[in-house]
């Protein structure tokens, strides 16, 4: 079995490297002739990367100045069925899940639904008082000093558990630090955010999503994990077992922390998603304003996460806007350069051991090159800073 996965892996590294042209009769690649080189190169460091890790199949994205320049499914979206991925498969993304989740909570308190000072219990009366004030904004930042989970807490295999069951693990427990002092990324802080959602409006989460993003921006492939029902494009999953082979992965229940992680999505509607935030008039300029505004920290130190968006600078000083996420199955990562105007995605139905996902070297070909850029400096580049 290993042998034969080796030699499928090594003949499609080796087609997608000999390729002179984008071929022609594969119809499910979309690309732009006006980039044809690049995109080309961008091709080989996919495919380079599905090789290295072992990944049965992923999808794969970019869009310059607000248009799709390509997009494609590469390799297997399930290695059973011998069923290839193509730009629809649905795969799960992971913390890249909490950017629909962010943007629902903006739409939320632009129409007066929510207010970022007002407290959790005053929208969830079911949730203890703690020792702090705690505003719904320190969900939204990761500053709310809620703890993280804790041993299978944070990959729990419950079924049918619903969001508001999920969140008997952490309610009664203390805040660890007042909120807005430090920056902790965690499930729960969504997860909560998401139950508060619910509550207020008196509906489910899917129900949510649609109505605030996935319908208006017309993102098809977007929606909850649910493995009770059938998803059409949905992938196999596939995850390491202890000595880090590629095996198919345990069940998993994500719905009770769809607004953290729970999430299907393509290279595709990531990258549609990503065009959103730059472009689309569906939201304000006010919003788009405070996206990207590092949140002040203890003593006033600026945080490099904004509203579940990691902020960077790469080695020439361009802004960087971007998350990338890994659960059991799955895994994604969104780039935006926005002065570039260039947005790169990519989704696999494999989580990573790191946030080396290819999304930067991909994103390189289309970016001013400089005569100082060095292997060294690529190798550094090329992977999502710690969100702590």
């Amino acid at each position: 079995m290993a042998v034969k996965k080796i030699i499928r892996y090594s003949v499609l590294l080796i087609l997608l490297f000999s390729l002179s042209n984008c071929k022609k009769n594969n119809t499910d690649l979309l690309y732009d002739r006006k980039y044809v080189n690049e995109i080309k190169a961008a091709r080989k460091d996919a495919a380079f990367y599905l090789a290295r890790t072992f990944a049965p199949g992923g999808t794969f994205a970019i869009a310059k100045e607000g248009k799709i320049i390509y997009s494609e499914g590469i390799g297997l979206a399930s290695e059973d069925l011998e069923v290839k991925a193509t730009r629809n498969t649905k795969f799960r993304i992971g913390q890249v899940s909490e950017l629909f989740t962010n943007l629902i909570y903006q739409k939320m308190v632009e129409n007066g639904t929510l207010h970022p000072d007002s407290t959790v219990q005053y929208y969830y009366p079911d949730f203890p008082e703690k020792q702090f004030k705690l505003p719904i904004r320190h969900l939204v930042y990761h500053t709310s000093g809620i703890r993280e989970p804790q041993g299978e807490e944070s990959d729990w295999r419950g079924l049918n558990v619903t969001m508001q069951a999920g969140i008997e693990n952490f309610k009664a427990d203390s805040l660890e630090f007042p909120p807005g002092m430090y920056l902790v990324p965690n499930m729960y802080n969504y997860n909560l955010l998401g139950a508060i959602m619910e509550n207020i409006t008196e509906k489910k989460f899917n129900t949510i999503l649609k109505d605030y993003v996935t319908d208006t921006l017309n993102l098809e492939n977007t929606l909850i994990d649910n493995p009770f029902t059938f998803i059409k494009g949905r992938a196999d999953f596939y995850d390491h077992n202890f000595v880090a082979q590629v095996v198919h992965a345990t069940t998993r229940d994500m719905r009770f922390r769809a607004p953290s992680e729970g999430l299907l999505s393509n290279a595709e509607d990531l990258v549609k998603f990503g065009n959103a935030m730059l472009y689309s008039d569906y939201f304000s300029e006010e919003i788009k304003a405070r996206l990207f505004e590092p949140v002040l920290l203890f003593n006033d130190i600026p945080s490099n996460m904004a509203n579940g968006w990691i902020l960077m600078a790469d080695r020439e000083g361009r802004k960087i806007y971007g998350r990338s996420g890994t659960v059991t199955g799955g895994g994604a990562a969104l780039l935006i350069y926005p002065d570039e105007k260039l947005v790169v995605a990519c989704a696999l139905n494999l989580g990573a051991f790191s946030n080396d996902y290819p999304v930067f070297d991909m994103a390189r070909h289309f970016l001013p090159q400089t005569e100082e850029q060095t292997t060294e400096e690529k190798t550094n580049d090329s992977a999502f800073p710690d969100e702590n």
